[in-house]
């Protein structure tokens, strides 16, 4: 065990490896080349019976664990979407760690509670959502998407489920294909059932159907079944297609429906004025979510959920046990009862840093950065004679594949696309991912990572064209 005296020698030691470590990170493949298992068979069977140094824990941390670490922070990381960090956002984090605060209710830290308010009031002036709708922040997008559901549920049912259960489940949920899975997990989990969640199909922009969806609503009716909530994305994760939130809106609005919107990664570029068109139609919606952790430069965890009803939102969540009742109920936020768990971190003070050292201004310079050099890849695809975009790209992700102009047979072309990315990702130089879009293997390169200039993602694009000749 260490003592005050050699926690602040270990604590200096740690943040000078810290700082050389995102100064170096480039040094390091992208990926972890390590094999399955290659890890585990490295740790011992049982655990210490005798203390161990922090010099020696930290060696092992270098030599086993380190080799087995995808370095998200690289600025060589184009893969899935980024889970970005910054200097305010770490700074940040190392108070929280150190407060240790648990931030259910007010009465366990009142500046957590209030400045959660306050910064989120700040971001819904930022990214345009109204001012009527109140804000908290969870954990991840996945959790605010079943905080949706739920609390449409028991709106609906005038919180009769939460009493009683199901007496009846014939509630119908709406999102396209191209919805990501944290919301099939929610209807799974809110116990609707899988059967329940009805797929819409997406426009030649992978976009959903609003003529379809309409469809589904009048046909699910006509057979006596109760349409409850539509889940339109701003930003799927196959390829930011951008659902039309407005003419979805009205649908909602025609027949009542709970509107949810997941704009988990793309609600970050809402902070620029060209891009405030997506969330046409805001008005309309019950629910937000977006996450900060995502494309704000804020770590992970942070996940920002904005409620129109706040109300129904408490009243859905909300436990009275004797131990946690207080004077100061019902003149403050007791964020407990605004989601899922009960247990709180104090989320806000990282994304409050952030938001003051960045400035407004200096957030926008950096998103606009990031899309101005996918528009540049984006071009560059375009003039290849070898590939070609599958997409149009909306944001800062780019949706490509290699298409030699020899080769016209799909499932080939699938098999050279998915050999292309295994190499790359091998070279440790670089990590992109994939998805498939009407079948075709189509490769993804997110261009959103804090430190990324223009040089990586050149650098990424002529290694790209270099395994493609060696193949």
């Amino acid at each position: 065990m260490i003592n005050t005296q050699e926690f602040r020698k270990q604590a200096h030691l740690f943040v000078d490896w810290m700082a050389d470590y995102l100064d170096d990170i480039e040094k390091y493949p992208v990926k972890s080349q390590v094999l399955p298992g290659e890890i585990f068979k490295q740790l011992p069977d049982v655990p210490p019976e005798e203390s161990e140094t922090i010099e020696k824990i930290f060696s092992d941390f270098q030599h086993i664990i380190l080799p087995g670490i995808t370095h998200w922070q690289s600025p060589n990381f184009f893969a899935y979407f980024p889970a970005n960090s910054s200097f305010p956002s770490l700074l940040a984090e190392m108070l929280t760690a150190t407060l240790g605060t648990q931030c259910m209710i007010w009465e366990t830290s009142p500046a957590a509670a209030e400045l959660e308010e306050k910064v989120l009031n700040w971001l819904k002036s930022m990214i345009g959502i109204p001012e009527n709708f109140q804000g908290v922040i969870q954990d991840t997008a996945s959790t605010a998407t079943l905080t949706a559901v739920l609390t449409a549920r028991e709106k609906v049912s005038q919180f009769n489920i939460n009493e009683k259960g199901f007496t009846k489940n014939d509630y119908r949920i709406y999102c396209s294909t191209e919805t990501h899975s944290s919301i099939e997990k929610a209807v799974k989990i809110a116990g609707f059932g899988k059967e329940n969640l009805v797929k819409v199909p997406v426009d030649d922009q992978y976009r959903m159907d609003v003529v379809q969806l309409k469809e589904a609503i009048v046909h699910d009716l006509n057979k006596g079944l109760m349409p409850l909530c539509i889940v339109a994305t701003l930003g799927t994760t196959g390829s930011t297609a951008i659902d039309p939130l407005k003419e979805i809106a009205k649908i909602c609005s025609t027949f009542q429906l709970w509107l949810h919107v997941d704009a988990a990664f793309a609600g970050t570029a809402l902070i620029l004025d060209e891009y405030k068109w997506m969330i046409e139609g805001i008005e309309q919606a019950d629910s937000f979510v977006f996450n900060p952790h995502k494309w704000m430069f804020t770590n992970f965890d942070c996940s920002v959920y904005y409620v129109k009803d706040k109300d129904a939102l408490i009243n859905t969540f909300s436990i009275q046990p004797e131990y946690l009742k207080t004077k100061t109920a019902g003149k403050v936020n007791d964020y407990r009862d605004w989601g899922i768990q009960l247990g709180r971190r104090f989320r806000a003070l990282k994304l409050w840093f952030v938001i003051r050292n960045f400035g407004v201004q200096g957030l926008k310079e950096k998103i606009r950065n990031h899309i101005e050099l996918a528009k540049e890849i984006e071009n560059l695809i375009i003039q290849s004679k070898d590939f070609e975009m599958i997409t149009p790209r909306t944001l800062n992700l780019v949706c490509f594949r290699y298409k030699p102009q020899n080769i016209l047979d799909e499932d080939q072309l699938n098999i050279l696309n998915e050999s292309l990315l295994q190499k790359v990702n091998k070279s440790g130089k670089l990590f992109i991912t994939h998805t498939k879009l009407d079948g075709k293997y189509t490769l993804r390169m997110v261009i959103g990572q804090t430190r990324v200039t223009r040089s990586h993602v050149m650098d990424a694009w002529k290694l790209i064209n270099t395994i493609v000749k060696a193949i």
